[in-house]
């Protein structure tokens, strides 16, 4: 790259400076400012995902839509980018997790455990309490963030992020 190239000022003129950085990336991928400065927006990984979760996001950069269902963690996304946008495989996919967020039926004590039930790693366990409906808890050491319990939960009170005071790269 020649010296003097102003990357902001290049990432300006080809749109890309207006895209905010979403909630949950796709897996393996890169950090924020590295993907978008390299992403075409060509949409091969939300064609090969096979769960049909990527979709276009601000800016028309891919992210991870959790209503539409879960990530298996397939790798099909990093298999169809011809750029390089994700780390190795071999690596650990993200590092979000699940949260149970204000409105969950269950703390307004009314029964429900889709979430555990649709919880492949088991990372959700309610516990019983005297007089009470079981309350939810999450196991952060459990959850590999697939997103899972989001689409089954009847009232979206389940969030996948970053751990509670983490911060993502």
């Amino acid at each position: 790259m020649p010296d003097g190239v102003n990357l902001s000022r290049r990432g300006l003129f080809r749109g890309r400076l207006s895209a905010s950085a979403p909630e949950v990336q796709l897996p393996w991928s890169i950090p924020w400012a590295d993907f978008v400065a390299d992403c075409t927006r060509c949409g091969d990984c939300l064609t090969a995902c096979p769960e049909q979760i990527l979709v276009k996001g601000d800016g028309g950069f891919p992210t991870v839509n959790f209503q539409l269902g879960e990530c298996t963690f397939c790798t099909d996304c990093v298999s169809a980018c011809t750029q390089p946008l994700f780390r190795p495989t071999t690596e650990v996919a993200w590092h979000y997790v699940a949260h149970i967020e204000v409105g969950c039926l269950a703390h307004e004590q009314v029964f429900c455990q889709r979430c555990q039930d649709s919880c492949e790693p088991r990372a959700i366990r309610f516990s019983p309490q005297l007089g009470r409906v079981p309350t939810p808890d999450i196991d952060t050491d459990l959850c590999n963030g697939c997103g899972a319990c989001v689409a089954d939960c009847p009232v979206s009170s389940i969030k996948i992020s970053t751990p509670y005071g983490e911060k993502t790269d």
